[in-house]
Parts: structure tokens; sequence; C-alpha cells
């Protein structure tokens, strides 16, 4: 506040002025400020990495990156080589969250030397090393308000966003910008306007953490409707039921960036509420106090952008090759970093080659073997990726098709394929692929095909998240003590590897509720959290068994109708985590509340309620 020369980024969408004379009209008006802490990503596996030279003018690069194929063309540019002349190798970085995501420094710090040295050069870091240097997730206050006529209809939303930007502006802080239409919510909101001002500070910049700007987006707009119906005399449930966007009206042009293709967020939430139980919450509600402990409830409706860039969804690509013994290498374009998607993919290609999971060999991220693709972000591996491999299996078999109508004598389009073989429709003359593919490697055919696939628009997965929280008032230990979560993702590829990405979003969204902030010496920018002696992460005892439920509203933008699932976990937890937290507080008196609900920020909240103004 005190340095506005440090102003770096400046961003505005919608009428401010109109917005907040639309809200000065209102029969009701809220104002509400979230300050969202700063978080480290710390996957398991920190950064690092191999260079070395390969002998003929080459370089290889073997790293713990989530988009090698991207990191190329980066390396190229920044020491004047061709991008053939450079090999990116990365292969299970585990864990990466977004953080590493882009040409980082010591990468190419590493490449330079290798180079120069004409020899290998390895480097990791250390955990302490990573809190330090990793560039971060979050930490930016929002200032949100809300105007409503007197039956609760939401007439007009503005929202202004301060970001801390670090020493230096990252190209992927400004990619977050992409991600603040979620302030629209999955509410019929008329008028909307948004401000986001990014500040130089001393600090590491941030990069995408889970989410990107998503969960920063639904905890704000949450946030503001939980203040509205306390402020306002509304129920929680019957205002954003009030305010819910009809299926019907699909597609639906949001005055803030989205146009959701489609959705039904009201069944979304009816399932939601279901499944958490919420009319036994009273109930609950009053075991707790019987036991000297305060429930709180935390409803969080969401809607993210999903498969790529809002403005620029981009396109992913795939190869597969059909080999004599029968295998078949699948090469694709985006990448698992632990979500499971090799299994996916695995499975999903089986059944278009009408083959055994078995022949089919998995391959990512290396550059010599596929150098084209959009690597892991964005929840765009599902909604891109699946569209990209199926074009690839479709020209591999249609190659393999017109080799096996030479062997069996017959048009190519006479030709049938099925469970691994190729026959002259309407007789038993067939031949198995393998046997195809040895005649194809005798003539110096590969039957390799090559697809890709770009998406006229990005897809719209939404949930709805409800959780539980019980604070004991007298140590101000704050435990979730439950949590629901549905989801729809459009089709459900594979439930158990979908339920298991909500689950680990929604943990690292309940870590940042609860213990995660990297802290800083406000006088000489010391961090202060540069272990895990400091920095508490969230672990199993602190999280209770989720429900997790799903309703498919498919997206007609990709074939399959996947919407992506990788960041619906985190979206929803943070705003429904806080929405909890901050229910509980407000029946000790506690009027505004910043994360994490550690026990002495709880503890000191409530002993500042109870003293007499």
């Amino acid at each position: 506040d005190d340095r506005p020369g440090n102003l770096c980024v400046d961003w505005q969408r919608g009428d401010w002025d109109a917005a907040g004379q639309a809200i000065a009209q209102c029969k009701h008006q809220v104002r509400l400020r979230t300050p969202v802490s700063r978080v480290a990503a710390m996957p398991m596996e920190p950064r690092n990495a191999v260079a070395r030279p390969l002998g003929d003018g080459r370089m290889e690069l073997l790293c713990s990156h989530q988009n090698p194929i991207a990191l190329r063309p980066a390396l190229a540019k920044a020491f004047g080589m061709e991008p053939a002349q450079i090999r990116c190798i990365s292969g299970d970085v585990g864990g990466a969250f977004g953080m590493k995501s882009g040409p980082l420094r010591e990468e190419c710090i590493l490449f330079w030397a290798a180079r120069r040295l004409d020899r290998a050069v390895r480097w990791q870091a250390g955990r302490s090393e990573s809190f330090l240097s990793d560039e971060a997730g979050r930490d930016m206050r929002i200032t949100s308000e809300l105007g409503l006529d007197a039956a609760g209809n939401f007439v007009a939303m503005r929202f202004g966003v301060e970001m801390n930007a670090g020493a230096y502006v990252s190209s992927r802080t400004l990619f977050m910008l992409s991600n603040y239409g979620g302030v629209a919510g999955v509410y019929r909101t008329p008028l909307i306007a948004g401000r986001m001002q990014a500040f130089l500070t001393h600090t590491v910049p941030p990069a995408p953490y889970r989410g990107a700007g998503r969960p920063e987006a639904t905890l704000a707009v949450e946030a503001l409707i939980d203040r509205a119906a306390r402020d306002c005399g509304f129920d929680r449930v019957d205002l954003r039921r009030r305010n819910l966007i009809p299926q019907e009206a699909m597609p639906w042009q949001s005055p803030f960036l989205f146009n959701y293709d489609c959705g039904d967020f009201a069944r979304v939430m009816e399932a939601g509420l279901a499944r958490a139980d919420v009319g036994g919450f009273a109930a609950r509600k009053a075991e707790s106090a019987a036991r000297g402990r305060v429930r709180g409830l935390g409803i969080a409706m969401c809607v993210e952008t999903a498969g790529g860039l809002y403005s620029q969804p981009g396109q992913d690509h795939s190869s597969a090759e059909v080999h004599a013994d029968g295998s078949v290498t699948l090469a694709v374009g985006t990448f698992s970093a632990g979500s499971g998607l090799e299994t996916a993919l695995t499975d999903l290609a089986a059944k278009a080659f009408d083959l055994p999971p078995a022949r089919i060999i998995y391959r990512q991220g290396d550059t010599d073997l596929l150098d084209r693709g959009r690597g892991m972000g964005g929840s765009a591996a599902m909604p891109q990726g699946i569209a990209a491999m199926q074009d690839a299996v479709t020209k591999a078999i249609d190659k393999a098709r017109a080799v096996a109508g030479e062997v069996l004598e017959a048009a190519a389009a006479d030709i049938e394929y099925a469970a691994g073989e190729f026959r002259i429709a309407g007789t038993d003359r067939r031949v198995g692929i393998e046997a195809v593919a040895a005649e194809a490697a005798q003539r110096g055919i590969r039957l390799l095909g090559e697809g890709s696939f770009a998406p006229e628009a990005p897809t719209f997965p939404n949930g709805c998240h409800v959780c539980e929280v019980e604070i004991d008032p007298e140590t101000g230990h704050c435990a979730i003590v439950s949590y629901a979560a549905v989801e729809d993702i459009g089709t459900v590829v594979n439930p158990q590897l979908a339920a298991g990405q909500i689950h680990g979003g929604v943990v690292q969204g309940l870590g940042q509720v609860l213990f995660e902030e990297l802290r800083y010496a406000p006088g000489d920018g010391q961090l202060l959290t540069g272990s895990f002696m400091d920095y508490a992460m969230p672990r199993a005892s602190d999280v209770p068994m989720m429900e997790c439920g799903f309703e498919q509203v498919p997206t007609r933008i990709n074939p399959m109708g996947v919407k992506g699932v990788g960041e619906a976990g985190s979206v929803g937890a943070l705003a429904a985590g806080m929405s909890a937290v901050t229910d509980a507080l407000a029946e000790l008196g506690v009027e505004s509340f910043a994360m994490p609900a550690a026990p002495g920020r709880v503890w000191d909240a409530i002993q500042r309620a109870r003293q007499p103004e």
C-alpha cells in the first residue's frame, strides 16, 4: 500500500463505475475483504535435473518438469539452437501442481554449464532451497462487493484483486488472469466488473498452483454470498438456489469472461447437499455443543475453466505405432505427474485398438519420441488428450487396413477390423494385426498414426462442496469432521481415478485452510517458514473420509464429453473449508477471519471477540 510505484499489472474487465452505481442503488449492499495466503507447492520430489552433451552437437536435459515439450523450444531460443538439437526428457516427477511448468532458472543454468564444460552436470534442490526459491502459489487480497434486491436476487458484483507479483513479473503470473472468470460463479448476476492489480515485492514470483486463480475466484464469490446471507437475513442455501443459472438457459454468457456451454447447477447442488446430509446438520451441531465444541457448516458452489486457457485452449498431439510383435507404442503430448493418466489413456487406447491393455506401451515426456503436445496443466489431459489419442489410433488402423487389403488381395474399403484382426467383410479370410505390421516393416512402411485435437473452446467442470468443522473454543483447535463433494466433470472415464483426483485436490485446499502459509519477517523479508518444522502440511489424520459423487452432464466440446477433473477438488475446497470455519467462528462473535485456521490464530480471534468494546 505504501509503495504505489511497485504496481506492475493493472487489468480490468467490465464497467467498474456502472457496477458500483448499481450496487449503491440496491436494497442490500455487502462488502468483504478476503486475504488469500501464500503457499508452497511442495511436491513429493523437489526439482532436479541432469544436462549432458550427446556428442553430436545435441544436448539432453533430463528434468523434473511437467511439460518438457514446451521446455525444448524455450531452451533453443535462449541458447540460439535449433529445437531438433535438444532432447528433453521427464519421467515420474513426484508431483508438480503447476510449479514445475515453466522454463526455470536452474534448468537454464545447468544447460549452459553442461555445454560450457562439455560434460554432464547434475543439480537437485534441497527442501529448504525449495521453500526459499520455488515459485509460490496464491497470495493476494480480494475486495468484493455485492448488491441484492429486497428478494435476494443478485443485481451486481464487483471484485478488486491485489496480487503479490514477487520480485519480477513472470509470464506465469499473467497466465492466472484467464481463470478469474470464476468470480461469476454459477449465478445469473446481470452485471459484474473486476480489476486485478499486481505489485512487485521482495518475494519469489507466484506460479500456477493447482487451480491457478480458480480457487481464489470461487472463494471470493462464495464468501461474499455467505456474508450477504448473514448480514441481510437470508438462508445461505436458499440464497444460492434462488440465483443459480438454470439448465434451460444454457449456453450462458457470463457478464465476466466465461461462456458456459452446458451445466445443470441445480442438480449438482441438490446432489451435493443430499450427499452431505445438510438436513441433519442441526442434530450434529447440537451433539458437538454438548461436548463443548462449535460446529460450522461450509457450502461452496464452484465452476472453473478447464481443457486449456480460456482465450486460447491450444492443441494436443499423440502418436500410435503398431509393431510386428503385436504391441503398440502410444506416445502422448500430455503428461501424467501422478494423476493416473497413463492408466486411463492405456485402457482407452486398448479399447480403440480392441486389444488387451498389456499390449499398449505408454510413453510420455520424451521430445525425441513426440515433439508436439501441451504437457500437463489446466485439467486438459482428458478433454484434449483423449481426442488426440483416438485420432492417432484411427490413423494407425487405417494405415494397417491398407496393408491388410494388399495382403488379403481386397480393397481397403472392404476390410473390417476387430479384436486385433483384419478380415474381408462377409468372409472368413483374415490376418492378424501383428502379421500386417510385419509385412509393413518388410515394405519399409511404419504403421504410425499421428493425431491431434484442438478444441473450439474450454470446458466448464462444476461442483458442490460441503464441509463441516469443529472448533474447540478453549484451545482454538479446528478439525475437519466431514467433507462431501459432488462434481460434474462431464463423462467420467475412470471413476476411481477421478475420485482420487478430487480427494487430492480437496486435501490441498484444506491444507491451506488449516495450516499452510509461507511467512516472511516484516522488517527484512527473511523467510520464516524454511522447513517442515515451520510450514505445516496436512496429514491423513487431519482429513476425514470423504464422500464423493458425480453428476454427468457431457460437453459437446470434445468427442467423449469429458470436462476435466485435475483441479476440481482444490477449486471447491478452499471456499468450502473457509465457509465452515467462518460459520463456526461467527457463533463465537468473530466477524472476520483470515486463513489459515491454525489454533493460535483461531484462539486469538475468539479472545478478541470476547473482549468488551
